[in-house]
């Protein structure tokens, strides 16, 4: 095994990222046993079980990952380095989102319970494409069951034991609607996934291309793809790209979050969501990471006000 430190950008808690990351205690691809956060990565063609601990306290943090297998290259570093950096967003600076809470008397009580609390981004477009598909007019729960049973079936599995890695487009390119359907993919969901597994390396980059590409655009572009809609594409945009102002408006479980947080007794539309919104411009989606957190720790798994234990190195 190889351990190494990364330092994150302070305040940062492993906990309540991953949470908003995995989002039901069901997740097999991300991982969390109350300490450590575990996911199988590919790299290089060779699937390894990384393990992340944090061992500082919000306000001084650092955190630990230990590496199965053999010693651990240069290269090898690097990559994991930028996996956890995009899936735990532990270099995003929001030194500026915390000063407009401070004097918002809305805001500021929800940053503040869950401060620290760093966005997640899925590792690839790929990745986020399928999770929003995935869980197209299903339930969260449902959707996460059947991006494990896709995970465990088709994703690559680490030689020093762990967890399935997420499928790579090339593991899924040559399935048929009738093969995802038997995981419980629709015949159109099956038919969007192979269509995008099928774009190759070159298609995969172009759209890993529209990070720096105007929002307009780049949900135009993603748009273009079978079965994704608005919500899909604003939430690719949000949870692969970053994009912090961007809050998907369709989400029916976020708006219905949205409405309960601001006090509003009656529902939310599109529309609404964004008038609702206009005076936290940028922090839109930031807004929509707290609001599952808040719906995460109600339904009790985990304390917003326990503090992260320095755990001895």
């Amino acid at each position: 095994m190889s351990t190494f430190f990364l330092e994150p950008l302070a305040p940062f808690r492993l906990d309540l990222t991953v949470w908003t990351l995995r989002r039901r205690p069901h997740n097999l691809i991300d991982r969390w046993d109350g300490e450590t956060y575990r996911r199988t990565l590919v790299l290089m063609e060779d699937p390894v079980e990384v393990a992340v601990t944090q061992v500082g306290s919000p306000d001084l943090p650092r955190i630990r990952v230990d590496v199965q297998g053999r010693a651990l290259r240069s290269n090898r570093k690097q990559a994991i380095t930028t996996a956890l950096q995009q899936l735990l967003g532990y270099r995003i600076e929001l030194a500026a989102f915390y000063r407009l809470a401070a004097h918002d008397a809305i805001l500021g009580p929800l940053a503040q319970r869950f401060r620290g609390l760093k966005p997640p981004r899925f590792p690839s477009v790929f990745e986020g494409i399928v999770n929003a598909i995935a869980c197209q007019q299903l339930t969260l729960t449902l959707g996460i069951h059947l991006l494990n049973r896709l995970t465990e079936t088709y994703g690559l599995t680490a030689t020093a034991g762990g967890g399935h890695a997420f499928p790579r487009p090339e593991e899924l390119a040559n399935l048929t609607p009738p093969t995802l359907k038997r995981l419980g993919f629709s015949r159109q969901k099956g038919q969007a996934i192979m269509e995008l597994a099928q774009l190759g390396d070159a298609g995969q980059a172009e759209l890993e291309g529209l990070t720096g590409v105007p929002e307009v655009k780049a949900l135009a572009r993603l748009r273009e793809l079978r079965g994704v809609g608005r919500w899909t594409a604003e939430y690719v945009l949000l949870r692969r790209f970053g994009r912090m102002d961007v809050f998907p408006g369709d989400d029916v479980g976020a708006r219905n979050n949205l409405r309960r947080w601001l006090g509003r007794t009656k529902p939310l539309d599109y529309a609404g969501v964004g008038r609702a919104l206009a005076r936290w411009r940028p922090y839109k989606g930031l807004i929509y990471f707290h609001l599952l957190s808040d719906r995460l720790e109600q339904a009790g798994h985990f304390q917003s006000g326990t503090s992260i234990p320095v755990i001895k190195t």
